[in-house]
């Protein structure tokens, strides 16, 4: 068999199989999240996001606003060291990030069954 006929029968195998793998991928949800971080962060933004009215009380203050808590919930790092304890019922995650004015902030957010609750949003104190 030429080179030409192996090549042909190659890229209708590669076609096909391509078309099937979309076919099956395509209709899904799928998230590849593989690392504990974004886990962590992943299981917060979908569950129902409430907030506290501790923290309601620091929105108003309006040096923070919630595109900031919605980018901190996708990109933020997590304090694993402080994170995962017990804590009103459900779990205490520390997770650090940014606001848009460059300002670092910490989230204390409570984990349970069925909701996540916004806990505290605290400025991350300057270190010197």
């Amino acid at each position: 068999m030429k080179f030409v006929h192996r090549f042909a029968y190659y890229l209708i195998g590669l076609i096909m199989g391509c078309f099937f793998v979309a076919l099956v991928f395509s209709g899904k949800d799928t998230r590849c999240n593989y690392f504990p971080n974004a886990r962590v962060l992943n299981n917060l933004r979908t569950k129902p996001f409430q907030y506290s009215d501790k923290a309601i009380q620091t929105l108003n203050e309006k040096w923070v606003d919630t595109s900031d808590i919605r980018k901190t919930l996708t990109y933020g790092d997590v304090d694993f060291d402080q994170s995962n304890v017990p804590f009103k019922k459900g779990k205490l995650y520390i997770i650090e990030g940014k606001t848009s004015k460059d300002q670092e902030i910490i989230l204390k957010v409570v984990n349970y069954e069925n909701k996540a609750i916004l806990d505290e949003i605290v400025k991350k104190p300057v270190e010197k």
